[in-house]
């Protein structure tokens, strides 16, 4: 067996008994307004992942299945998009409207903006330094 799917493996479990163990927490937020923990799992991963990103950039050779058990499997396996999903969809047929487009957009431009703030702070570079040729 290929290291690479032992170490996607230890990850992906890593991964996923942190989220569990996230989801057991109650954070002391009303479950009717959003589902806060899938929201906190997705956005650190988010950073996470864009942290892991911007380290491969400035240190190219760190082994590959490092970056393939933390990125694919840690962090693959800590966030999810299909509970996101099911959620949104939830939320849609109980008719919180409101709630979909603030767990939406939070998810989504939130997101964006932790994994950029975490590629800068993995890569080293200021956000000018990313966009200039």
């Amino acid at each position: 067996m290929e290291m690479k799917y032992l170490a996607v493996g230890i990850g992906g479990i890593i991964g996923s008994l942190l989220r569990f163990f996230i989801n057991s927490i109650h954070f002391g937020f009303s479950e009717h307004l959003l589902p806060f923990d899938t929201l906190f799992v997705n956005l650190i991963g988010s950073y996470l992942l864009g942290l892991l990103t911007g380290l491969h950039s400035r240190f190219p050779k760190i082994p590959s299945y490092i970056q393939i058990s933390i990125g694919t499997g840690l962090i693959g396996s800590f966030t999810t998009f299909s509970t996101f999903s099911t959620e949104i969809v939830q939320l849609m047929i109980d008719q919180h409207y409101l709630q979909v487009i603030i767990y939406f957009l939070v998810s989504f431009i939130g997101g964006l903006v932790l994994a950029f703030a975490g590629f800068l702070n993995g890569s080293g570079k200021s956000g000018k330094k990313v966009f200039s040729k």
